[in-house]
């Protein structure tokens, strides 16, 4: 069965973008020969890693729906997270909501508009 084996953020300020998430979930960047790319680390084990890339076109609107395949971080602590993202200039566009058997999941917004998932893992969520 195909997975997914990499994922990319497109940014109008790549910059930005790096200490944003560098700032929330700790991950590297590398980057990538002369074009202006950057490799995304996100840690040892299960998981996939990612690339930086400037965006070609307008940043999506702040009212826009969501239109892409967001991305979904593991995380410990949803509630930490949440106050990085907010203390790195993110906002919460869907709060704290249970996921029956799964966890708590909410989505956010990072600085260049784009839309990712944190979710922290508790089968008791109801």
């Amino acid at each position: 069965m195909p997975r997914p084996v990499h994922f990319e953020i497109h940014a109008s300020d790549p910059e930005r973008a790096v200490t944003f998430y560098a700032t929330v979930f700790g991950w590297t960047f590398e980057r990538w020969g002369s074009n202006p790319y950057w490799l995304i680390s996100t840690g040892d084990g299960p998981g996939i890693d990612g690339g930086l890339v400037p965006r070609q076109g307008p940043a999506p609107a702040e009212d826009a729906p969501v239109n892409a395949f967001p991305l979904t971080v593991e995380v410990d602590d949803l509630d930490a997270a949440v106050r990085r993202v907010e203390q790195a200039g993110g906002q919460v566009a869907v709060p704290r909501s249970p996921i029956p058997g799964i966890g708590w999941l909410a989505y956010c917004v990072d600085t260049e508009g784009n839309i990712f998932g944190i979710l922290e893992p508790a089968p008791e969520a109801e």
